[in-house]
């Protein structure tokens, strides 16, 4: 089974056989170490692939983009949860390796793996227009522009209420650095799989692009909006999201079509980017 280097799996630490079944006694031999990160990164690069973990994240990339599988780490008692992908790997030949934990808290760089990691393709960033014309006619659509926003945390947080709340897609700005991390897609718990990226251009273009595609734009922010709980939400809807400390560029919140902001006590000066997400997200979705 796995990847212990009995005398079958000498010269071949990547195994492409079924796993043994979790009833049958493992070879108690010593398992083969599986390479730290700054060993063996993805074999295309990080320009091409991408280091996931979390059990959520990796069974949902399983779930909408197979293909892009190229390598998997498992720890032996995540072998029934993960049967069905590893019979996919062995019909495929993309190998696998059973490690030990800290294994795979070296690979992950983190003790949050849930016992697992996989290295899979990454999926780029759509052009705004090929998003445009994919979006489904007179149905109501919300998407979430975000300026500035570069936590991956928050980004995965934000990409779970994405998903939870089916908003259309993720619209990043032309020179953001923003992109999808093993931290950011283990806290999405799959919900990085479900919502694209998409990326637009020039921001005056970009704004024209969605205006003639039926949608308004919607400026967050902490003080001076109106009453997101009384304000009227249109059927296509992008909610402008400024950057966890000095909030949305000046320019773009003047250029949006409304202003809104979230009431509260006062006792705190407001929500972090990802709770406050979660909150206009659902206040649309109400709406609806």
């Amino acid at each position: 089974m796995s990847g212990r280097r009995n005398g079958t799996d000498v010269g071949n630490p990547w195994n492409t056989r079924p796993p043994r079944p979790p009833g049958d006694r493992p070879d108690r031999r010593r398992p083969s170490r599986a390479p730290a990160p700054h060993e063996e990164r993805p074999a295309g690069g990080s320009r091409d692939e991408l280091r996931l973990y979390g059990l959520n994240a990796v069974q949902a990339v399983f779930a909408h983009r197979p293909e892009a599988i190229r390598k998997l780490y498992l720890v032996e008692s995540r072998i029934p949860a993960l049967k069905s992908l590893l019979a996919w790997c062995v019909k495929q030949r993309v190998g696998y390796r059973v490690v030990e934990e800290g294994d795979l808290d070296r690979l992950a760089a983190s003790t949050h793996h849930e016992g697992v990691v996989a290295d899979v393709l990454k999926a780029e960033p759509l052009p705004v227009a090929d998003w445009l014309r994919a979006l489904p006619e007179r149905q109501p659509v919300a998407a979430l522009w975000l300026d500035g926003v570069g936590n991956p945390h928050n980004f995965g947080a934000i990409l779970r209420s994405a998903a939870h709340f089916g908003v259309a897609g993720i619209l990043l700005p032309r020179d953001s650095t923003l992109a999808l991390s093993g931290a950011a897609a283990r806290v999405a718990e799959g919900g990085a799989e479900q919502v694209p990226l998409v990326r637009m251009g020039n921001p005056e273009n970009a704004i024209a692009q969605l205006r003639g595609a039926g949608f308004t734009l919607a400026a967050t922010v902490v003080r001076g909006g109106d009453d997101l709980f009384a304000a009227s939400l249109p059927q296509r809807l992008v909610y402008v999201m400024g950057a966890e400390g000095e909030g949305m560029d000046t320019r773009l919140a003047a250029a949006c079509d409304q202003r809104l902001s979230i009431p509260g006590t006062g006792a705190v000066e407001s929500l972090n980017v990802a709770a406050a997400t979660a909150v206009f997200l659902a206040q649309w979705r109400a709406a609806r």
